[in-house]
């Protein structure tokens, strides 16, 4: 049955089939443009919500944060009050003397109560002797024999120097008489010795603490604090307080980690599917998780049964014009295309003869006349545009420096100030800026291999700023080489290959780097004695390629890979020259680059 309706088909003229596949095709276009644009509508509602929500978190972080710096701030004043110190690890002693122990701590607690004068917490101190005090005892009323083999006393005990939240269960598993409560703990110690002599605990009811950032959650919107067991400590919504959901931790670790995601990940949370943004608050060792109701969020924002009924009517008004003009042209489009038949047997030099036709197809054929012409002419600017496009790609390629790199240099400057080490950070920048310059500011095509070895020292310098001197690079060069030119960044790709690369299971060794003249060649050699890799295997897998892939195709400094050199080598100078690569597992790897000796 389907042949005979084809065969019926071909006997046909053009007009039917033109119109057959303009009806397909506009119905076809249609539709996908339809549902295209009823995704894409709600892809940016989402983005827009994503992007806002995101402002929030910032501001939900920040009113986190205050909260840290007073009990952080208290934890100081509290360790350098000799009164309280006293208090807490002092033995027996008189009743006059324990009652001016006990006058000067009340006078400092107090002073250490102001800091939370925006905040409805208790706070108390237990000390090694069984002395203790709160600020409030029925804010929380939980003995400090109650405290003193609980799980949150003993993880505060593990890091003395850390401050730790903790969401505390009493014997059944449950919050305080329904109320969930947030502590923050921390170690009182001798910083001599290391002594443990009290702990402070400041508790917040989440009924307190929900303000923080309740006030920018809405139905469909809710917010949660995930700890780093992937337990739930608070949250707007009070019934998934206690929870653990290790695939929403895992959700959240990984939207927080791809820094500049405009859409968060998403996840299912109580069967709804969600999306997930997240902020790590590294005080805290939280994530503060943004859940978003992908269904709530899009609501009834599209209209589809409206917007397909227009569609439909646009498509049937489209489809009669197209009938009345394709009924009309297919009469002459016939005579054209018997005349244009004939064009592939007698060449591009035959023009069509048109003067006998109707409008249309004089148009069409001055016009394929036109293209007939035009056509040898455009194939002699096609091999010139291509020349002219490899150029600007391999300039662009120049000109790119990897984000990465910049930011995790200016991390390492910014450490190296906070440490006081300010020449060392200034002679990181320096070497940044000249890196910079000699990368980004000479467009040449060519630079002396001089410039290219300061290049190259500048890069090594950052790398061991940022991940130390474990790997060292020896230069040996000979003098009547340093003027040679060669490109820009021939070398750069492979010291960065060695040092992210060839020492993964060693951790440690050298990389030597030799140019030198060998008859009417610059040969620059880059070899390390790093893991190695098995070539034979690598090219059993991948016969066509003519180098070996690295474990990570991503450039950390520039996109100029290893491949791209060796193109690069043979366009500029024949495939007599190139990218050469021994290696052997365990013993390391030796890079041969083979250039031109052409002197500046």
């Amino acid at each position: 049955m389907k042949n005979r309706w084809m065969h019926k088909l071909q006997k046909q003229g053009m007009f039917p089939k033109l119109f057959l596949v303009t009806l397909v095709s506009i119905v076809t276009v249609s539709l996908l443009t339809l549902a295209i644009t009823i995704n894409m509508s709600e892809r940016l509602f989402i983005r827009t919500f994503s992007i806002t929500n995101g402002k929030l978190l910032n501001q939900m972080k920040s009113n986190l944060e205050a909260y840290h710096n007073a009990v952080a701030t208290s934890a100081t004043m509290m360790a350098q009050n000799a009164a309280m110190r006293s208090y807490l690890s002092g033995g027996e002693s008189d009743a006059v003397t324990l009652a001016m122990k006990t006058y000067n701590m009340t006078q400092g607690m107090k002073a250490i109560r102001s800091n939370f004068s925006a905040y409805d917490v208790g706070i108390m101190i237990v000390g090694v002797n069984g002395r203790s005090h709160t600020t409030n005892p029925w804010y929380w009323p939980v003995t400090a024999e109650d405290l003193k083999e609980h799980s949150i006393t003993t993880k505060t005990k593990e890091h003395p120097k850390q401050i730790i939240y903790q969401l505390y269960k009493d014997e059944t598993g449950k919050g305080l008489k329904g109320d969930p409560v947030l502590v923050a703990s921390k170690a009182l110690y001798e910083p001599s010795n290391g002594y443990i002599y009290g702990v402070m605990y400041v508790a917040i009811h989440d009924r307190s603490f929900q303000p923080f950032y309740a006030n920018f959650t809405s139905e469909g919107n809710d917010v949660v604090l995930l700890n780093e067991e992937g337990e739930i400590v608070s949250s707007s919504r009070g019934d998934l307080i206690g929870l653990k959901d290790r695939g929403l931790l895992d959700k959240a670790s990984e939207q927080e980690a791809a820094a500049g995601t405009e859409y968060g990940e998403t996840a299912l949370v109580n069967g709804n599917e969600v999306i997930v943004l997240s902020e790590y608050l590294p005080e805290f060792r939280f994530y503060l998780v943004n859940l978003i109701d992908k269904q709530a969020a899009i609501g009834q924002m599209v209209n589809a049964k409206a917007v397909l009924l227009t569609t439909l009517v646009i498509v049937a008004i489209s489809l009669v014009v197209v009938f009345l003009i394709t009924r009309k042209m297919t009469r002459s489009l016939r005579m054209l295309v018997e005349e244009m038949s004939g064009v592939p047997t007698r060449g591009f030099d035959r023009h069509i003869d048109v003067t006998a036709s109707s409008y249309e197809v004089r148009e069409l054929g001055n016009a394929f006349n036109f293209m007939l012409d035009e056509l040898n002419a455009y194939v002699g600017r096609l091999v010139e545009t291509q020349r002219q496009q490899r150029n600007a790609e391999l300039a662009a390629l120049q000109m790119q420096i990897n984000p990465h790199f910049l930011y995790n240099t200016l991390a390492s400057v910014k450490f190296l100030v906070q440490q006081g080490n300010k020449e060392k950070a200034a002679e990181t920048i320096n070497a940044l800026i000249s890196l910079l310059q000699n990368t980004i500011s000479n467009v040449d095509s060519t630079i002396p291999v001089r410039q290219e070895l300061d290049t190259l020292k500048h890069y090594v310098f950052i790398n061991h700023v940022r991940y130390g001197e474990k790997i060292r690079v020896h230069y040996y060069v000979e003098p009547e080489c340093l003027d040679v030119q060669m490109p820009k960044l021939v070398i750069q790709p492979f010291i960065e290959n060695s040092f992210f690369h060839a020492f993964n299971q060693k951790g440690e060794g050298s990389i030597i780097i030799m140019i030198a003249a060998k008859e009417d060649r610059l040969v620059c050699e880059v070899a390390d004695n790093g893991d190695g890799m098995d070539l034979e295997r690598q090219d059993a897998d991948a016969a066509d390629e003519p180098l070996p892939a690295p474990k990570r195709k991503r450039q950390l400094f520039s996109g100029i890979g290893i491949r791209n050199v060796d193109e690069r080598i043979k366009y500029l100078y024949g495939e007599d020259y190139g990218v050469d690569i021994v290696s052997k597992p365990g013993e390391g790897t030796t890079v041969t680059i083979a250039l031109p000796f052409i002197k500046s």
